[in-house]
């Protein structure tokens, strides 16, 4: 397997470091650590979106949210379910 450039802020030897330190990770370990950054990045997001839209809601925030990681449509498709559920 032909490897990934590192990113443009890291080293090259910083790039081999970290990814030496991957391999040595158990795949439970390596399933742990995407989750745990998939959570934080999550994070990360809804508070942005609560910074910028101080007034929304929990509703609204979780929908704004739903548009930027998945698009419109979908976003559009979970309002109009959400409004089906509460009629």
């Amino acid at each position: 397997m032909r490897p990934r450039p590192h990113p443009s802020d890291t080293s090259a030897a910083a790039a081999e470091v970290q990814r030496q330190l991957v391999l040595r990770l158990s795949p439970l370990e390596r399933l742990q650590k995407g989750c745990a950054l998939s959570s934080r990045g999550r994070r990360l997001a809804l508070e942005a979106i609560r910074r910028r839209y101080p007034a929304a809601d929990c509703e609204e925030v979780r929908l704004r949210f739903i548009e930027l990681a998945y698009g419109p449509a979908v976003a559009r498709e979970v309002r109009c379910w959400l409004g089906q559920r509460a009629s």
